[in-house]
């Protein structure tokens, strides 16, 4: 080792060479392993343990503070070039002139240089230390601030580690004596759908109740904290929370993007519900879908109407072009009558929706709850204060918010074309629509079209008094005695 050594540190240009070298080389690498950044909690520890020993090897080498600085820079020059093929709002440009832009940045970037970056750099700080200690003429000392420096910054990656390595959980159903529930069943799992890994979280008082399949809103999004908010369904129902490809726990199956398409996502689903048929020895289930899962819902109900007991849709999306526009046109109203004079131009010169770019969706879209106010809105069952639950590690947390970018991204623009109202004019199961009397009016007028003009064996239209789009969680108890209802009747 300490020939080894005698040689790198006899011309610096040598261990300058070597530096390069491996943070190249490890750029290339984690182009490779995780080029949207670690994606799981094992893909994280392991970056983090890997980028630490880059930065002592490099320190160690060059005996210079300066590779606390080259050696992080040199990996991400030759990570983001290695990378530039890979699509997302999180991995693309830098856009800090938009909210959607800095939470790309925060989610793509700066988490990614908290995992990496920082452990290589303290790293480097170690391994200067080494190299001193080991007799490396004209090495860098280290001083009773950068002592300092280091160790509060080794003690904040411990924490990160810890929390990283902090293992999902979802809590037993306990019965009458506080102990899980005979019968009962609480799982996180992951299955092969489609050919990746996806993740489902599965709970009911009994294996034997009928099997209820919520499909989440997004496309992107997840809902296992928000189905954890409440447990009435699973008195009834064994209730399947699905994370469906590119999202939350199943983000890392994002890739490649070229194969993720709205019709192999209706696949998925039908592939979904055959594996909980054959798993629990069910001919039909239940489908429930919020919002962009009433697309998925209604779509496989069209396409396998036999393996399903009834559709409910809440939030129900008809038509996302004539939505958006809408959304667009309430925005503009909403802007011009409050003077908000900066909004009102930016959405002028974007003009009414479809974008090619996400981030122009922000000014007409993200404004809802400024023009369609409603006393009974809780946004802390709201994204991203739903992620906030054991069954999300944090891992999980950060993917649930970057999967709205980049799987919106993906899956969004090929939803133009979709209308329910001239594609899906009849559906062969019993279909139940729950919509919120807040609603905004770029969905509730599409919705009401749509069921009037439906032909099903037999169909409802239920309002909920204090609800907007996401009636199922705003009153989960009013959702369950429909539920109930919906069981009674099939």
């Amino acid at each position: 080792m300490r020939p080894m050594l005698k040689f790198l540190w006899s011309d610096w240009r040598i261990g300058f060479a070597v530096v390069v070298g491996v943070a190249a080389c490890a750029g290339l690498l984690s182009t490779w392993l995780t080029p949207r950044g670690p994606v799981t909690m094992i893909q994280a520890l392991i970056s983090m343990s890997a980028a630490l020993l880059i930065g002592v090897a490099a320190g160690l080498v060059t005996g210079s503070r300066w590779s606390m600085l080259v050696t992080p820079a040199l990996f991400v020059v030759v990570f983001e070039l290695a990378r530039l093929g890979v699509d997302g709002p999180t991995v693309d440009g830098i856009h800090l002139d938009s909210t959607y832009g800095v939470i790309a940045f925060v989610l793509g970037r700066l988490v990614h240089g908290v995992l990496v970056l920082a452990p290589m750099i303290v790293g480097t700080g170690y391994g200067v230390w080494l190299a001193a200690r080991l007799g490396r003429d004209g090495s860098a000392t280290m001083g009773a601030v950068i002592w300092v420096f280091t160790g509060l910054a080794t003690l904040v990656l411990v924490v990160v580690a810890i929390y990283v390595a902090r293992p999902a959980t979802t809590h037993p159903i306990a019965g009458p004596d506080g102990k899980p529930l005979p019968g009962s069943l609480a799982e996180l799992i992951t299955v092969p759908i489609g050919g990746h890994d996806q993740a489902m979280m599965i709970r009911g008082r009994s294996v034997e109740n009928p099997v209820l399949l919520y499909l989440a809103g997004g496309p992107g999004g997840t809902d296992l904290g928000a189905m954890r908010a409440d447990v009435g369904l699973e008195q009834n129902f064994l209730v399947v929370t699905w994370e469906q490809r590119g999202a939350g726990k199943s983000y890392s199956a994002l890739d490649p993007t070229d194969t993720l398409t709205v019709e192999q996502m209706v696949r998925d689903t039908v592939e979904v519900t055959n594996y909980l048929r054959d798993r629990f020895h069910e001919d039909k289930i239940y489908l429930v879908g919020n919002s962009w899962g009433t697309i998925l819902g209604v779509l496989a109900v069209q396409q396998h109407p036999e393996l399903y007991h009834a559709y409910v849709g809440t939030g129900q999306m008809v038509s996302p072009r004539d939505t958006d526009i809408m959304f667009y046109e309430d925005t503009l109203a909403w802007a011009e009558r409050t003077g908000n004079s900066a909004l009102a131009a930016t959405l002028r010169r974007n003009g009414p929706p479809p974008y090619h770019d996400l981030l122009d969706y922000e000014a007409a879209l993200s404004h809802e709850h400024d023009w369609n106010v409603y006393p009974e809105f809780d946004g802390g069952k709201e994204m991203p204060l739903n992620l906030l639950v054991p069954e999300n590690t944090l891992i999980d947390q950060i993917n649930g918010m970057r999967a709205f970018l980049d799987t919106f991204s993906v899956l969004y623009p090929q939803l133009q074309d979709v209308d329910f109202r001239n594609d899906v004019p009849s559906l062969s199961i019993p279909a139940y629509i729950v919509l919120g009397k807040h609603e905004a009016r770029g969905r509730a007028v599409l919705a009401n079209q749509w069921f009037a003009s439906l032909v099903a064996p037999s169909k409802e239209m239920i309002v909920f008094e204090h609800s907007g789009h996401r009636p199922l969680f705003e009153e989960p108890a009013e959702f369950a005695s429909v539920m109930a209802r919906v069981l009674d009747n099939n």
